[in-house]
C-alpha cells in the first residue's frame, strides 16, 4: 500500500453530479474567481483540493449543504488560458469524510477531514472481478448512455483495468447526484459494480420497453 502524507484539512470544490473516483483523472475547467484563488493557493502547497457534491442541484447560494463523503484529487496538469482561466487535470487519490467546516478568510471553503475509512484507496491490488461478469452492466449501460446521447468510446474504455472502467462509467454515467453519491461512497469495486447493477435496474423498464427516461 502507498504511504502519502494526507492533509487533515482541505479546500474543497462542490461541483453538483460529478464525482471523482481514485486512480482516475478528469479535467477541469476553473473559471470563477474563488476558485481560480483556491488553485492558485493549493499550487501553492500541495497541489491537493478536494472534490464533493452538495446535497441540492438547485442550491443557489455560496454555502449549500454538502455530502459526507468527497475524493481528495492532485492537480497532476496546469495551464492558464488568455481570458484567465485555469485548464487543470486533478487525479483522484483517496476517498474522504469531511468532520467540520472551519473559519477562515478565504472565498473557498475548507474542512477537517479524515481518511480513515478509505485507506484501502492507496493500495495498487487490483480487485479481481471477471470481465464475464460485467457484461450485462456494460449492455445495459451502453443502452442508458445512448439514450441520453452520451458517446463513450467503448472499444477504448474495454482496454483499461476493470477498476478504471468502472470508476470511469460510475463518473460519466447519467445517473442523478444521489445515485452518483452512492457509487462514490461504496466501500469497494465489487461493492460498487454492484450498485450500479441495482441503479440500472431502476432504468431497465425504460431501456428496454424503448420509453422516454425520466
Amino acid at each position: 500500500m502507498k504511504t502519502l502524507n494526507l492533509p487533515n484539512k482541505i479546500s474543497v470544490f462542490p461541483i453538483s453530479n460529478f464525482i471523482i473516483f481514485p486512480k482516475t483523472t478528469v479535467p477541469l475547467n476553473i473559471f470563477e474567481p474563488r476558485y481560480i484563488d483556491m488553485i492558485d493557493d493549493s499550487m501553492r502547497s500541495n497541489k491537493l483540493i478536494g472534490m464533493i457534491q452538495p446535497k441540492n442541484s438547485n442550491v443557489e447560494f455560496n454555502q449549500p449543504e454538502l455530502y459526507d463523503v468527497g475524493c481528495v484529487g492532485e492537480i497532476t496538469s496546469f495551464n492558464k488560458t488568455d481570458d484567465g482561466r485555469y485548464l487543470i487535470e486533478l487525479k483522484g487519490l483517496i476517498r474522504f469524510r469531511k468532520i467540520k467546516e472551519l473559519s477562515n478568510d478565504n472565498k473557498y471553503r475548507e474542512f477537517e477531514v479524515n481518511f480513515d475509512d478509505f485507506k484501502n484507496d492507496l493500495n495498487d491490488k487490483k480487485e479481481e472481478i471477471k470481465f464475464t461478469d460485467l457484461e450485462l452492466i456494460f449492455k445495459d449501460l451502453k443502452s442508458l448512455f445512448e439514450k441520453k446521447g452520451f458517446v463513450i468510446n467503448w472499444k477504448a474504455l474495454e482496454k483499461q483495468s476493470l477498476d478504471e472502467i468502472i470508476n470511469a462509467l460510475a463518473m460519466a454515467s447519467p445517473f442523478s447526484l444521489e445515485e452518483k453519491q452512492v457509487l462514490l461512497e461504496a466501500k469497494n469495486l465489487t461493492l460498487r459494480k454492484n450498485k450500479i447493477s441495482e441503479i440500472l435496474s431502476t432504468y431497465s423498464y425504460d431501456i428496454f420497453n424503448n420509453t422516454t427516461l425520466q
